[in-house]
């Protein structure tokens, strides 16, 4: 039998590998995200130190009404630009309150992103393959396990996604144009790119043009013709983009005198340039390596996707996509600090080569196909996952969690989907194993988000004390809390802004001053918070007492919390 028959699609099962036309792929593609970014999104509390802070900057914008000025508690955020808290400060405005404190109606954003980031992507595989890659490729990045995470947290890197994938769009549409040997595609699509980096520089100052310069940089330097570029409207195209985007800046730096821009750079940028900022640094390679499980499940066709686009590099198509992908990984390997979501906008164009690379496979199309390769891969790929649903199913156990049946319906579910996929491999129906390996992966990853993280209690410390709290105060005003030994952002955000961090001492002396009072005191604060209560110990009494893990540092914590007599009773 030969090969293409071999590799030949199953009757029935043509998702991936289906020419996907009209309407229907945008459909099917939104489907799979509502399926992938939205359980979870509510159940899943606050998540330290990141999302935490972002939401509780916004919503102290929406407690002030001062949109300009991003602050933690009475300390400046001059780190990022404030397109995401203006994103979020509507969604909350739209969706909820801000009192309520819903962390999901600060997520919509990001779930809206990554949604906008897989349609964009499929637009754009369009253009440079065809229609069953650009599903494919679309598919993929919407389950890799990066997006799914970042969909999921009320950050800025959901949103710079859908950014750059809409400038590189209307980037790659000038560049095919110029080498089909056409004019300038139009003013619309010069416009949807000045557009995008005016966007995405006020969500993520300068990430966004700096990926679509060096694309730019890249094509020039490889074809040794860069005219098409002077097509994109620079004349009218950079101050538009320019008056969209400075004028927040502006105003931030002149309402603070020390100016966002310089404060950023040399708070934020420089460190990160220099060494691992905030604990953060690691060494070159990092990515490459991170890639297995950030990028699973597609990744299992990374690596040979990538050589082959290599080798193939005259393709227009393949061209963009090396231009786009490889001298920003490269940056991001030298910078020494190093966090996972900082390649994610570089995702897009390695999914598109892998979905070509699966396309070709498919089709009888791919003479460089080796089983071997296949195989070498794909045992890499059920390796992952194995690890992946190995490690949720362990970890509840080896930090003591409660287990339940979460833990063993994923556990049992993960093996199931890994087998079915590892057969259909076994027996060369590669349109199944590729549509397993998509949808087993996304799936399991969102239900990691959605069944087994908001049940492992002992992880929730802060919102289990802010519950505490809240269950003190009934229907009366929510109490002033002072938080003693335990200062993350998550319960700043669960407790309101007026929270006071402090010492033993400090809690104590707070909880004296009123009834609308409470403290939370972390174990190591105790002695000093009962010795500061001295006689006044007698009206005050122990509500909860809260035990878990801070992740954030990776260590055990009690929390203990305290009222006034006569609270809540």
């Amino acid at each position: 039998m030969s090969a293409a028959a071999k590799n030949a699609p199953r009757p029935g099962r043509r998702l991936v590998a289906a020419p996907a036309e009209g309407w229907k792929p945008y459909a099917l593609l939104t489907l799979f995200c509502c399926v992938l970014f939205l359980p979870g999104i509510a159940s899943l509390p606050p998540l330290d130190r990141d999302e935490a802070r972002f939401a509780q900057a916004t919503a102290q914008m929406l407690e002030t009404g001062d949109f300009v000025d991003i602050r933690f508690q009475d300390q400046p955020r001059h780190k990022k630009p404030a397109g995401i808290h203006w994103l979020q400060a509507a969604s909350v405005t739209l969706l909820s309150d801000t009192p309520a404190r819903e962390i999901w109606a600060y997520r919509v954003p990001s779930a809206i992103g990554a949604w906008a980031a897989v349609l964009l992507t499929f637009m754009l595989g369009v253009r440079l393959f065809d229609r069953r890659t650009a599903f494919a490729g679309a598919g993929m990045l919407a389950a890799s396990v990066l997006v799914i995470l970042e969909a999921h947290q009320a950050k800025t890197d959901a949103v710079l996604l859908a950014c750059v994938m809409a400038q590189q769009l209307a980037l790659a549409r000038h560049y095919l144009a110029a080498k089909a040997g056409e004019g300038p595609p139009g003013a619309a699509w010069a416009l949807l790119f000045w557009l995008a980096i005016a966007a995405g520089v006020l969500i993520k100052g300068p990430i966004a043009p700096l990926v679509t310069l060096l694309t730019m940089a890249a094509l020039a330097i490889a074809d040794r013709d860069g005219k098409w570029i002077k097509g994109l409207g620079w004349l009218w195209g950079l101050p538009l983009m320019l008056a969209l985007a400075l004028p927040w800046f502006l105003m931030v730096g002149g309402g603070d005198g020390g100016g966002f821009v310089m404060t950023a750079i040399t708070t934020d940028l420089i460190p990160k340039l220099l060494g691992g900022q905030e604990s953060h640094g690691a060494p070159p390679g990092y990515y490459f390596v991170l890639m297995l499980l950030f990028f699973w499940p597609g990744v299992f066709l990374a690596w040979p996707s990538l050589f082959r686009a290599w080798k193939e590099r005259s393709d227009p198509a393949l061209r963009f996509c090396l231009a786009w992908l490889l001298p920003a990984w490269l940056l991001f390997e030298a910078i020494p600090t190093k966090l996972p979501h900082y390649v994610l906008p570089l995702y897009p164009a390695l999914a598109l080569l892998c979905a070509r690379s699966a396309i070709a496979i498919l089709d009888g199309r791919a003479p460089w196909y080796d089983k071997r390769v296949l195989w070498l891969t794909g045992g890499l790929w059920a390796l992952v996952g194995l690890a992946l649903g190995g490690a949720a199913a362990y970890l509840p156990f080896h930090f003591g969690f409660e287990s339940n049946w979460r833990t063993w319906f994923f556990a049992l579910f993960a093996l199931y989907l890994l087998a079915t996929t590892a057969a259909a491999m076994k027996h060369h129906v590669l349109n199944e194993a590729l549509e397993n390996s998509l949808i087993s992966g996304g799936v399991l990853t969102a239900m990691v988000i959605w069944l087994m993280l908001p049940g492992f209690a002992p992880l929730w410390v802060a919102e289990r004390a802010a519950r505490a709290v809240a269950a003190e105060a009934k229907d009366g005003p929510r109490p002033v809390v002072a938080a003693a030994g335990f200062s993350e952002p998550s319960l700043v955000f669960l407790t309101g802004t007026d929270t006071v961090l402090t010492s033993g001492g400090g809690a104590a002396r707070h909880l004296l001053t009123g009834h609308d009072r409470a403290a939370i005191v972390e174990g190591r604060e105790l002695d000093a918070f009962t010795r500061a209560l001295g006689p006044g110990a007698a009206t005050v009494r122990e509500a909860a007492r809260v035990s878990g893990i801070n992740y954030s540092k990776g260590s055990p914590v009690t929390l203990h919390v305290f009222v006034p007599k006569g609270a809540g009773e």
